[in-house]
C-alpha cells in the first residue's frame, strides 16, 4: 500500500470508489432511517423558498437540509441523490481523515489505511442513510487535520500558531455545528490540539492563549451568527432561537434511564467490536512510531464519546461519531498485527485486514435486507405506500401523516398539514418537545381536513393513546379507507377524505 503514492485527488478517488463499493446497498431502500425523510421534506420546502422551521420544524440546526437541498437541486429530487452525498461526504472524510494521521506524523500508507477503516465502517450503525453524522464529519475531521498539523508543529519545532492558522479550523468547525450542535466537543478538542497543546509545550503565553480562545470562538459562532441574522431579517429569530436552543432542553429530559442506556451502549459496542479490538491490540503491543497517533487517537474517541452521551437517547446513528477516531486506531491495529503475524509481507496482511474488516461491518446490515428483499426482489412498501397515496389524492394534496416516514410526502409529491411533521414529535412520546402543544395542533390538523390520513397500524403502540383517539373518531367521521400496503409489522393504511369522490 505504501508503494503508491497516492495524494489528493488520487486518495479522494480511491475513497469514493470504496464508499460506492461498501455502500452500494444505500440506494435500494427509500428508508434506511426515518431522520432522513425529515431532512428531505425541508430540504424540498426550501427550494420552494419555505425556510426550515417556518415550514418544517425539527430542532436540529438547518445545515442537513442545506447540503441536502444542494444535492437535491444538482442531481435532482431523488433518493438517489441524497445517498449519493452521503457517499460523497465518506469519501471526503476518509481522505480529511488521511490528511489528518499524514499531518500528526503518520506513514502515508498507516494514513491511507485509517481513511479506508473509516469508509469501510460506515455501512454499519444506520450509517447508510445520510444522517448527521455522516455530513458533519467531513467538517470535523478537516478541522482536526488542520490543527494536528499545527500540534505537530508545536511538538517538533517548538512553533507557535497564529490567529489566521485557526481560520480553517474555526470556520470548518462552525460548519459542522450548524448540521448539529454535539459537534461542539470536538470542536473543544480541535483548539485543544492547536492551541492548548502549544501552551502545554511552552511555546504560547496565557495572555495570547486567551486572544486566540477569543478569535476561535468568533470563527465558530460565525455561520451560526448569519443564520441567525437571517432569520433576524425575516422577523423569524424567536422560531430559530426555540428550535435550536430551547427545544434541545426540553428533548433531554426524555433521557434513557442508566440501565437501559448501559444496555444500549454495550449492544453497540458489540456492533464495533472488530475494530475495537484492532485498537486494543494497537494499544497493548504499540509501536514506537504510533504512540503519538495512539494517544490522539483515542482522546478524540473519547470526546466523541460525549457527543453521543449528551442526548442522552442513544439512538443507533449517534454512535457513527466514533468511527473517524475508531478508523485511525484500528489502522493502527491492523498494522500492528500484520507486523506480528507476517512481519515478512506486512502490506497485503494490512489489506487482507482492511476486506475483513469491510466484510465485518457489511454484514451487520446487508444480509438482514437481502433476506428482507424490500428493494431487490420485493416491492419497497414506502415506495408502494407513496405511488397509493399519488393513486388515491392529487399531487400538491395536504396529507397528514400520522406516524409513517416523512419522505413519503416527497416521493408522492405532497404538502404537509402540519410544520410538525415528524411523528413522533407530533403524535408520539416526544410531544413535550415542541413549542406548541401538541393536542391542540393535532386537533387543528384534523379539523383542517387534509385530503389523505396515513397510519402504520404496526407501530400505533409508539404513539399517545389521545392522540390515537382522536385521530380514529376524524376517520370514522369523514374519510374512507383508500389503501392498504403490507409492512414489517403490519398495514400502513391511506385513508382519503369521503368528499374527494374518486
Amino acid at each position: 500500500m505504501s508503494a503508491l503514492p497516492l495524494r489528493g485527488p488520487a486518495v479522494f478517488a480511491l475513497m469514493l470508489a470504496v464508499a460506492l463499493l461498501c455502500r452500494w446497498m444505500a440506494f435500494v431502500p427509500a428508508v434506511i432511517d426515518t431522520d432522513e425523510g425529515l431532512y428531505m421534506l425541508q430540504a424540498r420546502e426550501w427550494l420552494r423558498g419555505n425556510w426550515p422551521f417556518i415550514a418544517v420544524w425539527d430542532m436540529h440546526p438547518p445545515g442537513a437540509p442545506a447540503l441536502i437541498a444542494l444535492a437535491m437541486a444538482v442531481l435532482g429530487e431523488s433518493i438517489r441523490s441524497v445517498r449519493l452525498l452521503g457517499a460523497l461526504c465518506v469519501a471526503v472524510t476518509g481522505s480529511a481523515l488521511d490528511g489528518l494521521v499524514r499531518a500528526a506524523g503518520g506513514a502515508p500508507a498507516l494514513a491511507l489505511t485509517a481513511g479506508l477503516a473509516y469508509v469501510v465502517l460506515t455501512p454499519t450503525l444506520t450509517g447508510l442513510a445520510t444522517n448527521t453524522e455522516i455530513l458533519f464529519a467531513p467538517f470535523v475531521v478537516g478541522a482536526l487535520a488542520f490543527a494536528a498539523r499545527l500540534a505537530a508543529r508545536a511538538l517538533d519545532r517548538a512553533a507557535a500558531p497564529r490567529i489566521r492558522d485557526l481560520v480553517p479550523i474555526g470556520l470548518l468547525i462552525g460548519c459542522g455545528l450548524v448540521i448539529k450542535q454535539v459537534v461542539v466537543f470536538e470542536g473543544c478538542f480541535a483548539f485543544a490540539l492547536a492551541v492548548l497543546l502549544p501552551w502545554w509545550r511552552g511555546v504560547l503565553d496565557w495572555r495570547r492563549v486567551a486572544a486566540m480562545a477569543a478569535a476561535y470562538a468568533v470563527l465558530c459562532a460565525t455561520p451560526i451568527l448569519l443564520l441567525g441574522l437571517t432569520y433576524l431579517l425575516m422577523g423569524e429569530f424567536a422560531t430559530l432561537w426555540d428550535a435550536l436552543v430551547l427545544a434541545p432542553l426540553r428533548y433531554g429530559f426524555s433521557r434513557l434511564s442508566p440501565g437501559v442506556a448501559a444496555w444500549v451502549v454495550t449492544a453497540e459496542l458489540l456492533t464495533l467490536a472488530a475494530p475495537l479490538l484492532l485498537a486494543v491490540v494497537a494499544t497493548l503491543r504499540p509501536l514506537p512510531e504510533h504512540r503519538r497517533l495512539l494517544v490522539l487517537g483515542w482522546s478524540w474517541f473519547a470526546v466523541a464519546a460525549l457527543g453521543v452521551i449528551a442526548p442522552g437517547m442513544f439512538f443507533r446513528h449517534y454512535f457513527l461519531m466514533l468511527l473517524p477516531p475508531l478508523g485511525l486506531l484500528a489502522a493502527l491495529g491492523a498494522w500492528r498485527l500484520a507486523a506480528m503475524l507476517r512481519p515478512e509481507r506486512v502490506r497485503p496482511a494490512v489489506l487482507v485486514l482492511l476486506v475483513l474488516l469491510a466484510l465485518d461491518a457489511w454484514r451487520m446490515d446487508a444480509p438482514a435486507r437481502m433476506l428482507d428483499g424490500r428493494g431487490l426482489y420485493e416491492p419497497d412498501p414506502v415506495r408502494r405506500v407513496a405511488a397509493a397515496l399519488r393513486q388515491a389524492v392529487p399531487p400538491g394534496s395536504p396529507v397528514f401523516m400520522l406516524n409513517y416516514h416523512a419522505v413519503v410526502l416527497v416521493l408522492a409529491e405532497m404538502n404537509v398539514t402540519t410544520r410538525f411533521a415528524f411523528p413522533a414529535q407530533l403524535s408520539g412520546r416526544f410531544f413535550r418537545t415542541l413549542p406548541v402543544d401538541a393536542d391542540t395542533e393535532l386537533a387543528r390538523v384534523l379539523d383542517s381536513a387534509p385530503a389523505a390520513i396515513i397510519i402504520d397500524r404496526g407501530w400505533l403502540h409508539t404513539l399517545r393513546p389521545e392522540a390515537i383517539a382522536r385521530v380514529e373518531e376524524t376517520i370514522a367521521a369523514r374519510y374512507d379507507l383508500a389503501a392498504s400496503i403490507a409492512e414489517q409489522r403490519g398495514p400502513v393504511e391511506i385513508w382519503r377524505r369521503r368528499d374527494l369522490g374518486d
